[in-house]
């Protein structure tokens, strides 16, 4: 180990401490935004990590100074052995969560106890079928709204991620807030962000500023309030005075949180990403099933990581298809 205090941190003074495995690249939707209409080219399936293999390398950083681990997919749920891996991982001693689609939540219900899960993030991009059935290519809405409410009676607690895109579902924001009345849920409002395949440009785009300029409009005569946020939150938190639940804008476009990221993520083909934009990934997998140290590998990405967005410091940069197209699209990285 590099004679370092915190050998999780990189160059820029961040300490990594949250760590996001994808565990699958399939899914049971095909959103508009995270996956190109044509599909795309699966991993083969001896490449990507088993079960032990997902856990032997969760326990190295968790050793490492981990203390939060979330699973992502595609949809991790879809994978046969989730149960397991989910079990498994929950005995770490670390906070345990998940990124859902909520489409196979009633089959786990007794599985996220067991391994001490209490929140989960659910996607759901429209509260209007057409529109669900539009942007997810499928038609599960209604199971969906009935796992919401089915997670909600069982007490967990549920963020609500909604992606934004101009003209599509930026007319539903406050039907979204309104969500938030009388139910203890978080709606959290994601900038939509570019990956290949998913057809970005900036005129798709709804920023911070415009969410909050809606929200404020609509809600003149109560007190929209700015509540805190947690340390390294990506989120930027708000809640309607009186209002039960609460709601936040991710604005990884117009005003990134680079700064404070404490994030890393593994790819479900065993490969470490520093940053959701970056296009450089580290196969720990390889290293591991050849029987050697992951933990240099770990040591020498972090350390490589970029002050913002993979390197992409300007939106001229960021805008640019020629760099973000070299990035995966968004379901072969998990969120």
């Amino acid at each position: 180990m590099e004679n370092n205090i915190n050998p999780m941190q990189d160059n820029h003074g961040r300490a990594h401490n949250y760590l996001r495995i994808s565990i699958t690249e399939h899914c049971n939707l095909r959103c508009t935004y995270c996956m190109p209409a044509e599909g795309i080219a699966l991993t083969p399936r001896a490449h990507l990590m088993t079960a032990d293999e997902i856990v032997t390398i969760a326990k190295t950083f968790v050793k490492l100074g981990v203390t939060k681990i979330r699973l992502t997919g595609g949809e991790p749920l879809v994978r046969k052995d989730a149960k397991t891996i989910i079990e498994q991982l929950g005995k770490l001693g670390v906070e345990l969560t998940l990124t859902t689609n909520g489409i196979l939540v009633h089959e786990f219900i007794d599985t996220f106890r067991e391994a001490g899960i209490t929140t989960l993030n659910v996607s759901i991009d429209s509260l209007k079928k057409d529109k669900f059935n539009q942007i997810t290519r499928r038609n599960y809405f209604e199971k969906l709204i009935e796992n919401l409410d089915l997670l909600e009676v069982n007490g967990f607690k549920v963020k609500l991620n909604v992606v934004v895109i101009k003209g599509f579902n930026d007319n539903e924001i406050i039907d979204f807030i309104e969500m938030t009345k009388d139910r203890n849920i978080q709606i959290r409002f994601i900038e939509f962000m570019p990956f290949d395949g998913n057809q970005w440009n900036k005129e798709k785009l709804v920023s911070y500023a415009e969410i909050l300029g809606q929200v404020n409009a609509f809600y003149s005569e109560q007190k929209v309030e700015r509540t805190q946020d947690k340390p390294n939150d990506t989120a930027k938190n708000h809640k309607i005075e009186s209002y039960r639940g609460s709601f936040s804008v991710i604005s990884s476009v117009t005003n990134p949180f680079c700064s404070t990221c404490n994030r890393i993520r593994l790819t479900a083909d065993g490969k470490l990403k520093n940053c959701l934009f970056s296009n450089t990934e580290t196969s720990l997998l390889d290293t591991l099933r050849a029987g050697d140290s992951i933990e240099p590998l770990i040591f020498q990405n972090i350390k490589s990581k970029h002050a913002m967005r993979g390197g992409m410091d300007d939106d001229t940069k960021f805008q640019n298809p020629l760099l973000f197209s070299q990035n995966r699209s968004m379901i072969k990285i998990g969120g």
